[in-house]
């Protein structure tokens, strides 16, 4: 498996750390004054407050840009903070709307098709791993229209993108779960509020991705986030078990407890975040090299001991008394059951074969913790959205949900408060749409970062391979329950996006010379998994699979661990068993690399492309 903490080695002391411990770092000031200005209205979806004057500014440096007035570096870091990533492509833009925790409402799907139509050439909204919705190949004038006609429902992209507080995601099922111990959703939202916008957070040595689940289950996977909360109760008094320090990428790190109970009424959680991120800033040398600055690196190298002592200092610092972290303004007003549907008049029912509906059902239906309601989870192929689709499932959270859904964390949607008899009529609506595929959360739910079809450090393209990879393990009509029980996930480069190195078989983009030519390729990690609050990262295999033959590999690994599995052996505990390198061997003859030639030429063009395959890798933009 791959490692998830630093060989053991004598580690570095807060003393041999080059910070800026003069560094001014304000507060955003008392609510209303200049620094602090927003206004929190309580209209469900509206989380993050709206300032009109953002996209005034944007418009007019947008406009200098264009006009050859300010310098691209100057102009990048303008545009990141409202959320507008550049791409591989020129002149085109990616636009990142943040959802908290995952929350959209009819009014924003309608919202989403509206721009999709208007702005996006490729027709479609994507769900992203972080539960945003990403649009892409946006001209950049028109991107400052998008944002500004998306606020009108409180859509915001702000510090989308950048060495900021990224989306804070969470547990879909937060609220409905039978299983939690409380609903974060409230602290949740305070905690995007608080930090949104606040001068400690705008240009830290990197980005910083935070996740809050609702139970030990931890199906936000706060073990791979810069900082996580699990809920606790101690004594009475509702708080968190804080995590600090976890990552994928290249240098993947589960993030170690940096206190068992933090408090949550009282605004504590927000406190001693505010102390880590504050000492996290500080760091200077981190910022030498952007591509190992996140804070795991800093946690890594003194160690979570050492590092909590920094935070029990900071938090005795004078910054404290200066700053208000009662939650009572934060707070939205919500009360997504007094919301929730009447009970149906009249309810639909299967007529003929109940099959498919039968397999959706069993799929993606689960009952809530509140009696007569069930919660449906949405199987969105690759997370792409046509503007019908999304305007259709506004049409269904508005007759049957309530206005409730959230997006996931695997790129699909969970729908809630959906009447226990409406189920069917739902599945219906659904299936119009498209969306009523059963295998949700199964192996032909396969997961994947957007590659070389927009990214500036894409390698390889990813969405390809999905789109192969699902076509062939649909096409083998899986119903051994262990082996439907298999998470395929790919990035198209050694980066995290596509949650590869939890998936039980993930990929990552790479590539093989072969002569003067190049093949596109893959490496592939085994056994990756998420077993409720413990994160294990895959194994990493030592083959390089030429991109056209992954299929084929998956295929073969499937039929091995079927045939040589013990009884009831899941997938991860059969790989742990027998070892990478019986992968690799299953595998050996087709990781060599042909020779270029007619009849080979296939496998040096990338899936869902026309052209030879090269590497063509720019500069990201996440570390700028």
């Amino acid at each position: 498996m791959e490692p998830t903490s630093a060989p053991a080695k004598p580690k570095a002391t807060e003393a041999d750390l080059d910070q800026d411990l003069a560094k001014p770092q304000k507060g955003k000031g008392p609510l209303g004054s200049r620094e602090n200005p927003e206004v929190y209205e309580n209209v469900p979806g509206h989380v993050i407050p709206i300032l009109a004057d953002e996209f005034d500014d944007f418009d007019h440096e947008a406009g200098k840009f264009l006009d050859g007035q300010t310098e691209e570096n100057e102009f990048i870091g303008f545009r990141l903070k409202q959320g507008v990533y550049g791409q591989r492509q020129p002149d085109v833009q990616m636009i990142r709307v943040k959802l908290p925790l995952g929350g959209i409402t009819p009014d924003q799907m309608d919202a989403f098709a509206d721009v999709v139509e208007k702005y996006v050439p490729l027709n479609k909204g994507h769900i992203t791993t972080r539960q945003n919705i990403q649009l892409h190949h946006v001209p950049l004038p028109d991107a400052a229209k998008l944002i500004r006609e998306i606020s009108d429902v409180g859509l915001s992209s702000r510090e989308g993108c950048g060495n900021t507080m990224r989306n804070v995601t969470g547990d879909p099922w937060a609220g409905i779960a039978a299983d939690e111990l409380f609903d974060p959703t409230d602290y949740a939202i305070a905690y995007v509020r608080y930090f949104v916008r606040h001068p400690t957070t705008q240009l830290m040595p990197r980005k910083v991705k935070t996740a809050f689940s609702s139970s030990d289950a931890d199906r936000a996977i706060t073990g791979i986030h810069d900082v996580g909360f699990l809920p606790r109760i101690k004594d009475g008094v509702k708080g968190f078990e804080i995590r600090v320090g976890g990552g994928t990428s290249i240098m993947p790190r589960v993030a170690p407890t940096l206190y068992e109970f933090v408090a949550a009424d009282d605004g504590e959680y927000l406190k001693v975040t505010e102390a880590a991120l504050r000492i996290f800033d500080r760091q200077d040398w981190l910022r030498v090299n952007r591509a190992r600055a996140r804070i795991k690196v800093l946690v890594d190298k003194i160690g979570i001991d050492a590092f909590r002592e920094m935070v029990d200092r900071e938090l005795e610092g004078d910054w404290v008394d200066e700053r208000d972290f009662s939650i009572g303004p934060l707070l939205p007003e919500l009360d997504e059951e007094g919301a929730a549907p009447e009970p149906a008049a009249a309810a639909g029912s299967p007529n003929g074969d109940h099959s498919q509906f039968e397999a959706f059902v069993a799929d993606g239906v689960e009952a809530q913790r509140q009696d007569g309601f069930s919660s449906i989870h949405v199987k969105v192929t690759r997370g792409d959205l046509s503007p019908e689709q999304l305007r259709g499932l506004g049409r269904i959270m508005r007759d049957f949900c309530g206005g409730k859904a959230r997006t996931t964390i695997d790129q699909n949607l969970v729908l809630r408060w959906v009447r226990d008899e409406s189920v069917y009529d739902v599945y219906a609506a659904l299936r119009d749409l498209g969306l009523a595929d059963a295998g949700v959360d199964t192996i032909t739910d396969v997961v994947s970062c957007p590659g070389t079809d927009s990214c500036k450090l894409g390698i390889t393209a990813s969405m390809g391979l999905n789109r192969a990879l699902q076509e062939r393990v649909e096409s083998m009509g899986i119903t051994d329950p262990l082996t439907r029980g298999i998470h395929l996930k790919m990035s198209g480069c050694p980066n995290g996006c596509g949650q590869h190195h939890i998936g039980t078989i993930g990929f990552y983009g790479a590539s093989i010379k072969v002569g003067g030519r190049t093949m596109p390729a893959y490496i592939a990690h085994v056994g990756g998994e998420t077993p409720g609050d413990q994160v294990v990262y895959g194994g990493r295999l030592k083959v390089r699979l030429p991109a056209k033959r992954v299929p084929d590999a998956v295929e073969r690994w499937l039929r091995m661990y079927e045939a040589e599995r013990e009884e009831g052996e899941v997938f991860n505990a059969y790989a742990a068993r027998v070892g990478t390198s019986r992968f690799e061997d299953e595998v050996r003859d087709l990781a060599l690399p042909a020779e270029f030639g007619l009849e080979n030429m296939l496998q040096f063009i990338d899936w869902s492309r026309r052209d030879p395959y090269k590497v063509e890798r720019g500069e990201g933009e996440c570390a700028i």
